[in-house]
């Protein structure tokens, strides 16, 4: 796992400063007793916390300074970075948008999709943003987009970087899908991504490593409609401090015959989903990470892990169902991983179907495709569970995700259930699971009448253990009011409105939310103190790698691999050893 520092944020609110750090991963024993945090203010210590990981300092300023050690079994650790309060309630990152380089059709370009990862081995977590063209086209729509363009940002609002994908790449929610993390040990995130002739890498030189060496960078190889159909196809790996390329290999599950996916005139063939995963390398669970990278989801689903080590990019297996494993699709328009059997290897689920983490099919559903779904221990000791709603079918279902047995199954056919989520809200026994389209809000064990959830997404925000609601620019509680809105904030994907990123970036175990507004985004973190003490999330294995497939495709909200809840359980302490920076 990524080696955080203390992750310390100050505050400015009424009745003083607001502070809150990080527990490791590490440092939790299943018991509060062994842990406990100095808190230290310009220097003088004001507090040792042994029942949380924050708290209202009454006395502090805005000019005050604060740091966090740690106390581990009596023994006092290293300060942390110190950090001065903020004036308001969020971070301002500046953006400047690319320009066009065809001046002739001159799209404008709006930040989308983002993706944390500590870039540059400070400890500290940066962002990769995509951004989107105003000419971007859904699969199943013609016309020529622009280009697209990642970006690297630390959280302090610096740009590290930018990458132009280049004519080849078409512009899109299902094209371009970031695996961010780091893949080789090195104590730095890389960006692995699909790439093609005319991509730039972040010093604005062309590709030129393995298949790309020599390629023809002049070359456009889109139709009349816009898809891209012919020419070579890549996956490339980028530095994550500078954006350079490093190595780049032919994408590994290539196009073929268009028709072949379910089409032919290219919505189906071009549909990608990516993140990354600890799955096992040669059927052996190592506890390293791999790039993941889906193609399909229809017709023919695929998945493919890829190593990047010792500057080496290899494929590690790809699984492909050739055909369709049922009438409605095997995929949804989201992956995500969790480790189904406890083997120590994570499966990836692709909705209805569970990818074994050694790249076989592990099970399926027989429910369909499906536009939404959550995983994660939805029913209390079920362990992992997948919640997805159908669209061939209708309605929506829970099932486990290491057998694909049905808890709770609803269809309505005829109908497209477009929107759903499962998520512990409210004071229920049980996860509820609200569906659109349905006439009740139902409990994963079929349950009616349960808290509803909305359908967009969720995340952890206030003093309680129950997740909030988060759609478009604002926060709410189940059944209750607004938390915090950004009036000049946007969601993005069109009617998806979902965030630039939900994830545990800053602070204690809350998520932070990141929206874009107009040319910068907007980091908010929460300022309510609460008792409830739990280790960084993004040290739980379960939730870091679904954080990274939040960006796919059809954006969906990361999940523990445990319940959080009022009534939960302790948290598992967690089996992991962070990697180091190299000198």
């Amino acid at each position: 796992m990524e080696n955080l520092d203390r992750g310390v944020v100050a505050v400015t609110v009424s009745g003083g400063v607001y502070v809150g750090w990080r527990m490791m991963g590490y440092e939790y024993t299943g018991t509060n007793s062994d842990t406990s945090y100095n808190v230290y203010r310009d220097g003088t210590k004001i507090a040792n916390v042994t029942n949380s990981t924050n708290l209202l300092d009454a006395s502090g300023t805005a000019a005050s300074s604060y740091t966090v050690t740690c106390v581990l079994k009596g023994v006092e650790g290293a300060q942390s970075p110190a950090a001065m309060p903020w004036a308001q309630q969020y971070a301002t990152i500046p953006l400047t948008p690319p320009a066009d380089p065809d001046a002739t059709v001159n799209a404008t370009y709006t930040a989308n999709d983002g993706a944390p990862g500590d870039l540059d081995g400070d400890g500290k977590l940066d962002i990769v943003l995509k951004w989107d063209p105003s000419n971007s086209k859904d699969n199943s729509q013609s016309g020529v987009t622009s280009d697209v363009f990642i970006d690297g940002y630390t959280l302090a609002g610096k740009r590290l970087w930018r990458i132009d994908l280049g004519p080849n790449i078409r512009a899109g929610a299902h094209y371009t899908q970031m695996s961010v993390y780091d893949f080789d040990g090195d104590g730095k995130a890389e960006l692995a991504v699909k790439t093609a002739p005319g991509t730039k890498d972040g010093t604005g030189a062309y590709l030129k490593t393995g298949p790309a060496a020599g390629a023809d960078n002049s070359q456009v190889y889109r139709n009349s409609s816009g898809y891209i159909l012919t020419g070579p196809e890549w996956i490339t790996v980028f530095d994550g401090a500078t954006g350079a390329e490093r190595a780049t290999i032919s994408y590994p599950v290539a196009r073929g015959t268009v028709s072949d996916w379910g089409d032919s005139y290219g919505n189906r063939v071009d549909r990608f989903n990516g993140g990354f995963a600890f799955v096992k390398d040669n059927g052996a669970a190592t506890g390293l990470p791999s790039i993941i990278q889906g193609r399909g989801y229809y017709t023919r689903l695929t998945v493919s892990a890829l190593t990047y080590r010792k500057g080496i990019l290899a494929n590690n297996w790809i699984y492909d169902s050739k055909t369709s494993l049922n009438t409605n699709g095997a995929g949804d328009h989201s992956e995500m991983a969790a480790d189904t059997d406890g083997d120590l290897g994570q499966e990836i689920i692709t909705g209805q179907s569970t990818i074994d983490s050694a790249g076989t099919l592990k099970c399926q559903s027989g429910q369909g495709h499906g536009d939404a779904m959550d995983v994660g221990e939805l029913i209390p000791g079920k362990g992992i569970s997948v919640y997805s709603i159908h669209e061939g079918l209708g309605g929506e279902d829970i099932h486990d995700g290491a057998t694909c047995k049905l808890y709770f199954n609803i269809t309505n056919p005829g109908t497209d259930t477009g929107r759903g989520r499962a998520e512990y809200v409210a004071a229920a026994n049980t996860t509820s699971a609200s569906c659109d389209g349905m006439s009740n809000n139902y409990c994963a064990d079929g349950t009616a009448g349960a808290p509803t959830t909305g359908s967009n997404f969720v995340m952890y925000w206030d003093a309680d253990l129950w997740r909030e609601l988060e759609n478009s620019n604002s926060i709410t509680k189940s059944g209750g009011g607004t938390l915090l809105t950004c009036a000049s904030c946007s969601g993005n994907n069109g009617t998806k409105e979902t965030p630039t990123l939900t994830a545990d970036l800053l602070g204690d175990w809350r998520e932070e939310i990141v929206w874009r507004n107009g040319n910068s985004l907007m980091v908010y973190t929460t300022t309510d103190v609460t008792t409830n003490r739990m280790y960084t999330l993004m040290h739980d294995p379960t939730y870091r790698s679904q954080v990274s497939f939040e960006q796919s495709a059809y954006n969906q909200p990361p999940h523990t691999g445990f319940r959080i809840a009022e009534n939960m359980n302790p948290p598992p302490v967690p089996n992991i050893s962070v990697v180091h920076p190299q000198p």
